[in-house]
């Protein structure tokens, strides 16, 4: 009887190498993060992992707000449903990112900004302690890792002021210092920058540092002025630009900027389409026989063996209008579609808030959005 049990574990693991989505094909566990009802619960961005790194706590926002513009930044503990308020009364964008609110120094300190009277500013609070710091005012923030120290801010994409390169907060030194400046992207894609934004003061725009903390992919802004950040024309924002920190140089430049994150060796981007581009060469690959999800906000596990993205399920027999949580073999060919939900209602902000899912740091679980009802929720998804 060992015997016969012991060969059944070899081929279901022998099976799960060979098939890594295998696990995800059935018995997987939905449900809400929260069993708090009568409010928004926001996961913020597909480029971050909502689970701390030893996976005890979930960080997320919550609002009453219909728009879900003005709430709290809290985590929750996943064995007990405790849930600590880190920051209140905090004032957002839009609940697209919500407050951009992400994991740094491997779970002991938690980012966000928020605008007070029209003055953003970007904060860090010890999550022991509650604790905050003010690491920069007129600064938003971008994304920096769970398990490291570095944290990237910039200037408003609306209106920079003299904030127009990329700086970095060392949370383990609290030094601030500029990492990659505007001046160096104009001087090496000059004209690019000359067709794109037709003469326009640039800045540096939402970074996302890459998981070895070596690089950092950002985008371009061009801003109107003003205070109005409530607004799709507040500035104009495309481009792709790869920039190595130990250079000091920028690497790659792309002309568009879809939904791009990063895989783990810190070599590739992995962008909406299923499309990996080298950083280094800019050739670029696709997924093979796995179907494109319009709208897809694409990100890999933390293995490098799976892709997980939302988007309109009509390719994969879908009704007109639903959304999904897909999950694929990045080596392409098998594919399942974990979760079809509705995505016109929950938080009424002028930028909707969309699914944006990401793994966890065992990669056993899926964090993600749903607007299917009066409120966002966070889900989570659990492979057995």
């Amino acid at each position: 009887m060992k015997l016969v049990f012991t060969l059944a574990c070899l081929l279901a693991v022998r099976c799960f190498a060979d098939d890594p989505g295998a696990a995800w094909s059935k018995d997987v566990t939905i449900k809400p993060v929260s069993s708090v009802e009568g409010r928004h619960s926001i996961h913020t961005y597909y480029v971050t992992n909502p689970e701390s790194p030893d996976g005890k706590q979930v960080l997320f926002f919550t609002s009453t707000h219909p728009a879900g513009y003005v709430g709290e930044v809290r985590i929750m503990e996943r064995a007990t449903g405790k849930e600590t308020v880190l920051a209140e009364n905090v004032h957002t964008e839009d609940a697209h990112r919500a407050a951009c609110q992400q994991w740094l120094s491997g779970g002991k300190r938690v980012a966000f900004h928020e605008v007070i009277d029209k003055k953003w500013r970007v904060v860090v609070v010890d999550v022991v302690t509650l604790e905050k710091t003010i690491v920069a005012e007129d600064h938003q923030v971008g994304f920096g890792r769970p398990e490291g120290d570095l944290l990237p801010i910039y200037g408003c994409h609306w209106n920079p002021g003299p904030f127009r390169d990329l700086e970095v907060w060392d949370a383990a030194t609290g030094q601030t210092t500029t990492r990659a400046k505007i001046s160096d992207v104009e001087t090496k894609y000059g004209e690019w920058l000359a067709k794109e934004f037709a003469g326009k003061p640039c800045s540096i725009f939402f970074p996302v540092i890459s998981p070895d903390l070596k690089r950092v992919f950002f985008k371009i802004a061009a801003g109107n002025g003003g205070d109005d950040f409530m607004a799709k024309n507040a500035s104009h924002r495309q481009g792709l630009v790869c920039y190595d920190f130990e250079k000091g140089v920028c690497i790659w430049q792309h002309g568009k900027w879809g939904h791009p994150g990063w895989t783990p060796d810190s070599q590739h981007i992995f962008e909406m389409g299923n499309v990996i581009f080298d950083i280094h060469t800019g050739k670029y690959s696709k997924l093979k026989d796995v179907p494109v999800l319009r709208g897809s906000h694409p990100s890999v596990s933390p293995d490098g063996k799976l892709m997980v993205t939302d988007g309109l399920t009509e390719p994969v027999g879908g009704k007109p209008n639903e959304w999904g949580i897909q999950v694929a073999d990045m080596n392409g060919g098998k594919w399942v579609v974990l979760h079809h939900f509705e995505q016109n209602r929950g938080a009424r902000s002028w930028r909707r808030n969309d699914p944006h899912p990401a793994f966890s740091a065992d990669g056993k679980r899926i964090y993600y959005n749903t607007s299917d009802g009066q409120f966002t929720r966070l889900m989570v998804a659990e492979r057995p």
